[in-house]
Protein backbone atom coordinates (compact mmCIF):
# COMPACT_ATOMS: atom_id res chain seq x y z
CA UNK A 1 0.00 0.00 0.00
CA UNK A 2 1.27 3.42 -1.00
CA UNK A 3 1.30 6.02 1.91
CA UNK A 4 -0.01 9.58 1.07
CA UNK A 5 3.02 11.77 0.07
CA UNK A 6 2.29 14.29 3.17
CA UNK A 7 2.76 11.08 5.32
CA UNK A 8 5.71 10.06 4.26
CA UNK A 9 8.81 11.00 6.09
CA UNK A 10 12.56 10.53 6.41
CA UNK A 11 15.39 10.52 3.19
CA UNK A 12 14.74 7.25 2.84
CA UNK A 13 11.17 8.46 0.62
CA UNK A 14 13.22 11.69 -0.87
CA UNK A 15 13.00 10.30 -4.44
CA UNK A 16 9.61 8.60 -4.04
CA UNK A 17 8.16 11.30 -6.20
CA UNK A 18 10.43 11.64 -8.63
CA UNK A 19 11.23 9.85 -12.42
CA UNK A 20 13.63 7.21 -11.97
CA UNK A 21 15.90 6.13 -15.12
CA UNK A 22 17.53 3.08 -14.77
CA UNK A 23 21.11 3.07 -16.04
CA UNK A 24 23.19 -0.25 -16.93
CA UNK A 25 24.98 -1.84 -13.81
CA UNK A 26 21.94 -1.47 -11.61
CA UNK A 27 22.34 2.16 -10.98
CA UNK A 28 18.91 5.01 -10.67
CA UNK A 29 19.62 8.62 -11.47
CA UNK A 30 16.47 10.40 -10.07
CA UNK A 31 14.99 13.31 -12.07
CA UNK A 32 14.42 16.40 -10.14
CA UNK A 33 12.82 18.75 -12.59
CA UNK A 34 10.35 20.57 -10.94
CA UNK A 35 11.75 23.65 -8.63
CA UNK A 36 10.85 23.09 -5.36
CA UNK A 37 12.39 19.37 -6.01
CA UNK A 38 15.78 20.94 -7.26
CA UNK A 39 15.79 23.69 -4.44
CA UNK A 40 15.59 20.66 -2.18
CA UNK A 41 18.20 18.55 -3.83
CA UNK A 42 20.61 16.37 -1.68
CA UNK A 43 20.48 19.00 1.27
CA UNK A 44 20.40 17.40 4.51
CA UNK A 45 20.64 13.94 3.35
CA UNK A 46 23.44 11.76 5.89
CA UNK A 47 24.17 9.94 2.62
CA UNK A 48 23.15 8.84 -0.85
CA UNK A 49 23.88 5.20 -2.08
CA UNK A 50 26.56 5.23 -4.45
CA UNK A 51 24.35 3.45 -7.34
CA UNK A 52 22.03 6.84 -7.31
CA UNK A 53 22.79 10.39 -8.54
CA UNK A 54 19.95 13.17 -8.91
CA UNK A 55 19.57 14.95 -12.09
CA UNK A 56 18.94 18.80 -11.95
CA UNK A 57 17.46 20.21 -15.13
CA UNK A 58 17.36 23.15 -16.06
CA UNK A 59 20.13 23.66 -13.59
CA UNK A 60 23.68 25.51 -14.02
CA UNK A 61 24.79 26.55 -10.56
CA UNK A 62 24.51 24.17 -7.68
CA UNK A 63 25.30 25.19 -3.71
CA UNK A 64 26.02 22.63 -1.42
CA UNK A 65 24.82 24.26 1.95
CA UNK A 66 23.11 22.13 4.10
CA UNK A 67 24.69 19.02 2.52
CA UNK A 68 26.23 16.40 4.74
CA UNK A 69 28.76 14.99 2.64
CA UNK A 70 31.22 15.90 -0.61
CA UNK A 71 29.79 15.58 -4.17
CA UNK A 72 30.79 14.57 -8.07
CA UNK A 73 29.26 17.20 -9.97
CA UNK A 74 28.87 16.15 -13.88
CA UNK A 75 27.45 19.31 -15.74
CA UNK A 76 25.62 18.24 -19.31
CA UNK A 77 25.02 20.48 -22.33
CA UNK A 78 21.89 20.50 -24.03
CA UNK A 79 22.45 17.51 -25.77
CA UNK A 80 22.89 15.50 -22.15
CA UNK A 81 26.79 15.36 -22.81
CA UNK A 82 28.91 15.59 -19.94
CA UNK A 83 30.45 18.73 -20.77
CA UNK A 84 32.91 19.36 -17.11
CA UNK A 85 33.25 17.87 -14.15
CA UNK A 86 33.90 18.77 -10.79
CA UNK A 87 35.15 16.23 -8.23
CA UNK A 88 35.19 16.09 -4.26
CA UNK A 89 32.97 19.08 -3.62
CA UNK A 90 32.40 19.72 0.11
CA UNK A 91 29.76 21.06 1.44
CA UNK A 92 29.01 24.77 2.38
CA UNK A 93 30.83 25.50 -1.34
CA UNK A 94 28.88 27.14 -5.02
CA UNK A 95 29.54 26.13 -8.25
CA UNK A 96 28.66 27.16 -11.35
CA UNK A 97 28.75 26.09 -15.58
CA UNK A 98 27.25 28.59 -17.49
CA UNK A 99 27.48 26.73 -20.48
CA UNK A 100 25.42 23.76 -18.65
CA UNK A 101 21.75 22.94 -19.10
CA UNK A 102 21.93 20.22 -16.40
CA UNK A 103 23.55 18.93 -13.42
CA UNK A 104 23.99 15.57 -11.94
CA UNK A 105 25.31 15.01 -8.27
CA UNK A 106 26.27 11.68 -6.82
CA UNK A 107 28.31 11.14 -3.98
CA UNK A 108 32.03 12.15 -3.74
CA UNK A 109 34.41 9.53 -6.09
CA UNK A 110 31.24 8.63 -7.97
CA UNK A 111 31.17 11.06 -10.61
CA UNK A 112 33.82 9.09 -13.00
CA UNK A 113 31.47 5.87 -12.92
CA UNK A 114 27.92 7.66 -13.67
CA UNK A 115 30.22 9.60 -16.54
CA UNK A 116 31.10 6.34 -17.97
CA UNK A 117 27.54 5.30 -17.40
CA UNK A 118 26.04 7.69 -19.27
CA UNK A 119 28.51 7.90 -22.06
CA UNK A 120 27.43 3.85 -22.49
CA UNK A 121 23.73 4.77 -22.54
CA UNK A 122 24.42 7.14 -25.50
CA UNK A 123 25.63 4.49 -27.72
Amino acid sequence: MRVASDQRVGPEHRFDDLEARPLIDGARLYVAADRRSRARGLAGLQRLAPDHALLLAPCRSVQTIGMCFGLDLLWLDAAGRVIRVDLEVPPMRLRTCLQARAVIETNAGCGERFAALLAAARV
